[in-house]
């Protein structure tokens, strides 16, 4: 958060987009940290998360634009509402806290809810979908390039012949069916669930989320006026690959990347929030 407001905030008038607004946290601390003329849009596909963050930053007035897009149509949406040009552009990839916490809508393995994973409730296809028909071959190519899964292969045969699975519980069933005894040990001992990879696989297949990524950089920066910064924080490594890769290529066109390696979260920040202890944070500056 303060790296975010640090480094993104305008030195002068203008806009900041931020494609991934959630609940606010991170619009809220850029508006407190800049001048009356600096004005948010923010987007967000979650209605349900547009509303909160229109509670949380109401006070700002006409400071802030909230617009149901997605940060893959990011410049369609800044040329919707007359921007031409942005001081700085932020995505904060996944779930938020609310998401996962309160939506009833799959992503967390803690509860027993609908296998939905869908950011935006009118998306075509739910995770059920998905964990339902694709067949095993890709089930596995998914777990195991999304989720970092190293049992990819056992788990996409367990969960086939586990269909249909409907619920959270069904899907972490057939995880904790398919790892192997001394692995589930492991998972209990340590910080890190059994079913937690492969629940974040499934979520970023169901939102094609690397491929809103990859389409979202290079409109970023090229909605970044002279001097502007994108920043991107990632928490998933091939998410931070699809990053470093699109602004390395960027630096032959007039930008550069403030730090060689990606920002982690602070140590206090970690204890405030366990959650962002996998946070990694590139920013992309417009050259002048």
């Amino acid at each position: 958060m303060d790296e975010v407001a640090f480094l993104l905030r305008p030195r002068g008038d203008g806009w900041v987009i931020d494609g991934t607004v959630g609940m606010g946290g991170h619009a809220e601390a850029v508006l407190d940290a800049s001048g009356p003329g600096v004005k948010v849009l923010g987007l967000d596909v979650d209605p349900e998360a547009l509303d909160r963050a229109a509670a949380r930053l109401v006070r700002f007035g006409n400071r802030v634009r909230l617009v149901r897009a997605s940060f893959r149509d990011l410049a369609r949406a800044a040329a919707a509402e007359g921007i031409a040009e942005a001081h700085a552009v932020l995505l904060d990839l996944g779930v938020s806290s609310y998401q996962s916490d309160e939506s009833g809508r799959g992503f967390s393995f803690q509860r027993d809810e609908p296998l939905d994973m869908r950011l935006d409730p009118a998306g075509p296809r739910t995770a059920a979908d998905l964990l339902n028909t694709l067949p095993e071959s890709e089930l596995a190519r998914v777990i195991f390039e999304y989720g970092d899964e190293r049992h990819a292969r056992r788990i996409a045969r367990a969960i086939v012949h586990r269909r249909a699975l409907r619920t959270t519980a069904d899907l972490v069933a057939a995880v904790r069916s398919a790892i192997p005894a001394a692995a589930r040990q492991r998972g209990r001992a340590g910080a890190v669930h059994v079913a937690t990879r492969t629940f974040q696989a499934v979520r970023m297949a169901v939102n094609d989320e690397p491929g809103a990524l990859g389409a979202a950089l290079p409109q970023g920066a090229r909605l970044l006026g002279s001097g502007g910064r994108m920043g991107v924080i990632a928490f998933h490594s091939g998410e931070d690959r699809i990053v470093k890769h699109t602004f390395r290529s960027l630096e032959s066109a007039g930008f550069a990347e403030l730090e060689p390696s990606p920002l982690p979260p602070g140590a206090d920040e970690v204890r405030a929030n366990p959650r962002a202890r996998s946070a990694k944070l590139r920013v992309l500056e417009r050259l002048p």
